[in-house]
């Protein structure tokens, strides 16, 4: 069926319950699916920072929210809905841009100081240009709507055309290409065990997706909670269309120029993650599941035993008494506090899982609580909706009910004084056994606004992390929370990490997981990883190896799978393999710090901690269809092995000049190279005039307190800066200033490389000086100054490189 056809439409594959372009049940027969169109325009008025354009049948309000963000809203007929979002940061105000205003006989045109926006009077059709009327982006068809017969109100559809040469990226959890050209994509959170390379929808609901064309980028952000399609040129190769089954038409224009750039803005409209514990950027293991306590002991003995690095162990929900939330199994528990301190002192961080669906059991006091409250979803017709997952017959907390949010908080007391660190929120799409979901007219309060699930589906999942989050914050006395949610909407990154879900142990996934993680982290959600090794299925040793190179260089590093397909522990391979996985898990712990200030970097300003070749490099049409290269932070460029066997592999370099990690080869980039791949290595590549911080190896983030970092320099001709951000790694009082902000800068000159450190912060770091390794340099330097003194007689000759001691505090050194 083609939504864009204006014509009646006979619906098909009465099997499925909705059809690919939107929302007709077969039962219900042919439907009238016509397209309708605002008409031309009557008068026009401006309230704040917004212009609201009135016409025949639709009335356009256009805010300026800054010089370089748009926003659109669509009333039909004139009515306009409530102006409420849970996508967008709450504590942003977007007050006081200013703009200018012309009106001509067949068009009206608003301009800030990056942007002019051209709305034409037959039509309120829309175009965008750039202040040299370069067009960013402009209406085809532009907003229409179809009657929804079914549920009786419009899916709200704009179209866009689409220029030969665009490309586009983003949408959060999606598989398939990286680059979304000539395809069709849907947003309705499901629960997809052992999802494939072509499934749509997966887990998370993101309608946000980045546009490239040569030198220009922009992104929409469709702040429609319904469920929602995206179609960039499938159905007709000159259109990029999205729509939604219901609600308002109302999305962002975010403008560039540079991709990055679009991400940054994006993520300041939607909110910024908070800095982490730094153990929650450890190795995690995971399984379902650990029990019975003793297990959780003997995996945590090995962990140590074995000198294997780990922070965190996951208890999946075989922990609870009956699958009951927030309760625990006496028999296989009988001490959780005790066994969770044990496990403190010797490391480890304990996460356990909570789901949405509380057992319908009379002596259960979270049930009695939300019956008694109503903080229970209800169905259509009244009474509270029952739905069947683990416990058997659950009830469904309402978490756009604010007072069930805080409810749910105030839950998670009892699990924070028996020790847990973290909450892994599962099961939130919201999963439903027998029905995949809740049914459409399942009713929500969503904050004030009642409406039915149709609305409420794909933001549920956030929703709840917000409360999860929200209940650790309460009680975690001045530490920083932790959460992971599977299912998610736009802005969940205020809240919690997340994971891509229940993939399979097979090569593909393992391809899949570097797409689906590089695609979040553009799409503002960067604390994002894979169940390491497949959550369905038993790798071998290779292939667990291979995921565990690749997981080293993702944000949220943990190993999880099903019980009943296998154990997954870094040991249960062969000597080889635990051997090369040992020494991968342990650079992690030695990358800390770089991670640690690639995270502060995506706090502070939303840059993508994972970026793809085209956040990158967008200038280069090499880098629009390349996708398991991957750059992790400024300076390290990741190229994943993802074939059996394989002993080399191809690789892109970007433009600039790259080391190989392994032997310190420099390669010109803007080429494609082949390079080995032995187990023990994964083409791994350092930018030129990088920095790189190194800690000791631990066993756990902050096992022991350590003298000296080391900085690993890169030589290179041109003037480059690196960042190494640094606070105490939990609490909160990094937000108070306690922290520092390092800026290490080289400059090579005709006689001298230079190396400047600028420092901010009042955070003193616990290491007492730095171990300076050098790169690239081609021979022993004849005089080294350090802040005017020489030490030339210091420096020590280090395999092929040099190296030598500096203060922390150090200002300048020359190197000659």
């Amino acid at each position: 069926m083609a939504l864009e056809n204006d014509t009646t439409t006979e619906i098909e594959k009465p099997e499925k319950e909705v059809d690919f372009s939107g929302n007709y049940i077969e039962k219900f027969g042919k439907q009238d699916t016509r397209d309708q169109f605002p008409g031309a325009y009557v008068n026009w008025e401006k309230v704040g920072n917004s212009y609201i354009f009135h016409s025949e049948n639709t009335s356009l309000e256009l805010t300026v929210v800054t010089e370089d963000i748009l926003k659109f809203r669509y009333g039909n007929f004139g009515y306009f809905e409530d102006d409420f979002s849970y996508g967008l940061d709450p504590d942003k105000k977007f007050e006081g841009v200013t703009s200018k205003f012309k009106e001509t006989k067949d068009h009206f045109k608003v301009v800030t100081k990056t942007l002019k926006c051209y709305i034409y009077k037959d039509s309120l059709k829309t175009k965008i240009c750039d202040t040299k009327d370069v067009i960013l982006v402009e209406d085809e068809k532009g907003y229409h709507w179809q009657d929804e017969k079914v549920f009786g109100g419009n899916v709200v559809i704009t179209t866009k055309k689409l220029k030969k040469g665009e490309n586009f990226f983003g949408l959060g959890d999606k598989t398939g290409n990286l680059n979304l050209l000539g395809s069709r994509r849907e947003l309705w959170g499901t629960d997809c065990y052992g999802y494939g390379n072509e499934t749509d929808p997966v887990y998370k609901n993101i309608p946000f997706y980045l546009n490239l064309y040569k030198d220009t980028s922009y992104g929409i952000f469709l702040d429609n909670t319904f469920r929602s399609f995206f179609d960039f040129g499938k159905e007709r190769k000159s259109a990029c269309s999205f729509w939604a089954q219901g609600g308002e038409m109302r999305y962002y224009f975010i403008n560039g120029p540079k991709l990055v750039d679009v991400c940054e803005k994006y993520t300041y409209l939607t909110g910024k993650s908070q800095m982490p514990p730094k153990w929650a950027l450890g190795y995690h293991q995971s399984k379902w599941s650990y029990y019975p306590e003793s297990t959780v002991r003997n995996l945590a003995k090995e962990f140590r035993d074995r000198k294997i690095p780990c922070d965190v162990i996951h208890l999946d929900i075989d922990y609870m008494d009956g699958f009951r939330c927030f309760t625990w199994d006496k028999k296989r528990f009988p001490n959780p506090k005790k066994m969770i301190g044990d496990l403190r002192q010797q490391g480890f961080k304990s996460i356990v899982i909570i789901d949405p669906g509380i057992k319908i059991d009379k002596n259960y006091s979270v049930y009695q609580q939300g019956v008694k409250n109503g903080y229970f979803c209800t169905r259509g017709d009244g009474p509270l909706l029952k739905g069947s997952v683990w416990p058997g017959e659950c009830h469904f907390p309402d978490f756009t009910n604010p007072k069930a949010r805080e409810w749910w908080a105030t839950l998670y007391k009892g699990l924070i004084s028996d020790g847990v660190a973290g909450v892994w929120n599962d099961m939130n799409e919201p999963a439903v056994f027998e029905d995949g979901s809740f049914p459409f007219d399942a009713r929500h309060d969503y904050d004030g606004h009642p409406c039915t699930h149709r609305k409420v589906h794909n933001v549920y999942g956030s929703l709840m992390a917000q409360a999860t989050c929200d209940g650790q914050n309460l009680y975690l006395d001045n530490k920083r929370a932790f959460t992971i949610t599977r299912s998610a909407y736009a802005g969940v990154q205020r809240f919690a990490s997340v994971w891509t879900g229940d993939n399979m142990a097979t090569w593909e996934h393992l391809k899949i997981a570097n797409i689906q993680c590089q695609r979040l982290s553009a799409s503002g959600v960067s604390f994002v990883g894979s169940d390491v090794g497949g959550f369905i299925g038993s790798p071998d040793g290779e292939l667990y190896t291979r995921w565990i190179q690749m997981a080293v260089f993702h944000p949220f590093f943990r190993t999880h799978s099903s019980g009943d397909h296998g154990d997954k522990e870094p040991w249960m391979f062969e000597e080889e393999y635990t051997n090369i996985v040992r020494k991968f898990i342990e650079m992690r712990y030695e990358l800390m710090p770089y991670i640690y200030t690639t995270f502060w970097q995506y706090a502070t300003r939303g840059t993508p901690m994972i970026r793809s070749l085209n956040l990158i490099a967008q200038d280069d049409p090499e880098s629009y269809f390349r996708e398991e290269e991957f750059m992790l932070g400024d300076n390290i460029l990741v190229i994943p092995v993802s074939e059996a066997g394989a002993k080399n592999r191809k690789v892109y370099l970007p433009e600039g000049d790259w080391y190989c990690y392994w032997t310190d080869k420099k390669y010109k980039g803007k080429t494609e190279i082949e390079v080995e791949t032995p187990l023990n290595q994964i083409p791994l590549f350092v930018k030129a005039g990088a920095v790189l911080p190194f800690q000791p190896k631990m066993q756990y983030t902050d096992e022991f307190e350590f003298d000296e970092l080391t900085l690993h320099i890169y030589a290179d001709d041109d003037e480059n800066t690196s960042i190494l951000y640094e606070d105490a790694g939990d609490g909160l009082e990094y937000k108070d200033g306690e922290q520092s902000v390092k800026k290490i800068i080289t400059i090579k000159s005709l006689s001298a490389y230079i190396i400047r450190q600028k420092m901010q912060g009042n955070f003193e770091s616990v290491y007492k000086k730095y171990r300076t390794v050098f790169h690239g340099f081609d021979s022993k330097p004849k005089m080294l100054m350090v802040d005017g003194n020489d030490i030339t007689n210091q420096i020590e000759l280090l395999d092929n490189t040099y190296t030598i001691s500096l203060p922390k505090n150090f200002k300048e050194v020359l190197i000659s």
